[in-house]
């Protein structure tokens, strides 16, 4: 089905109580509102919306895309202003550009996704962080953290980091930054007096791939796994089960997205 018009909209959300990008039946999601919103900015006019990818229930983005198609040509300012005042309070458009080159394709496009998990540790958090950041109450050891978090870097065999992966998931992935560093960016006066942020980046992640890899750090941050241990949930030749503890998905957010 052909559309006369395609655009790229950029935009925000905050997912904690929302179900993830994909629209499901009875359930709230992103993209459920997207269209919901758009019905009535673009009334009359046929429309149809593809998002960058899917996101877990409660995951946040400070960066995501979709791709608009479209039959009639949009004034792209007054979109984007008509969009922000009928969209609900969690959701943000920040720009909308016309897509030239038909043959573009938003999901399989070559593309490079930064995520950030943030965390704290040692104490009950207020709870107003718990859309932002996921507190641990045991403390963490975060020296060691930051050294298992540089062995996920590079080209691996990540099937111990996939939800049920099916015989045909390709689960060898290429992480280009993973490291963990003091939160300076997400801060508010009911923040704990010190937070941290996973900051992994990569052309494409498997399903719960970072939150089991932030989990699999807390443990080795509570002393419950080793270094050598982590390098072994790497090689697809040790014995080493499925990793099942999944870290809380309101710590996650799709930070950035650059189209290669």
């Amino acid at each position: 089905m052909n559309y006369e018009f395609s655009y790229i909209v950029n935009f925000q959300y905050l997912g904690f109580r929302l179900h993830g990008w994909q629209k499901q039946p009875n359930l709230k999601t992103v993209h459920f509102f997207v269209d919901k919103t758009l019905k009535f900015v673009c009334k009359g006019i046929r429309f149809k919306s593809v998002g960058i990818g899917r996101t877990d229930a409660k995951v946040s983005a400070v960066d995501y895309f979709f791709q608009l198609f479209i039959d009639e040509k949009l004034e792209e300012d007054l979109f984007i202003k008509e969009f922000n005042k009928n969209s609900p309070s969690d959701i943000r458009v920040l720009s909308i550009e016309q897509i030239i080159d038909d043959e573009f394709n938003i999901i399989q496009h070559p593309k490079i996704k930064e995520y950030r998990y943030y965390f704290s540790f040692g104490e009950k958090n207020h709870p107003y962080t718990a859309p932002f950041l996921t507190g641990v109450l045991e403390d963490l050891d975060i020296e060691i953290m930051k050294e298992g978090a540089k062995l996920f870097e590079g080209f691996h065999n990540f099937k111990r980091y996939c939800t049920k992966p099916s015989t045909e998931t390709k689960v060898e992935r290429n992480v280009l930054e993973c490291r963990i560093e003091e939160n300076t960016e997400i801060t508010a006066s009911f923040f704990p007096e010190k937070s941290y942020v996973l900051i992994v980046k990569g052309e494409g992640f498997l399903r719960n791939q970072i939150r089991l890899m932030m989990s699999a750090l807390f443990e080795l941050g509570k002393g419950n796994y080793s270094i050598n241990f982590i390098k072994e949930t790497l090689n697809p030749k040790s014995d080493i089960d499925f990793l099942k503890t999944i870290a809380p998905a309101s710590g996650l957010h799709l930070y950035k997205v650059i189209f290669n």
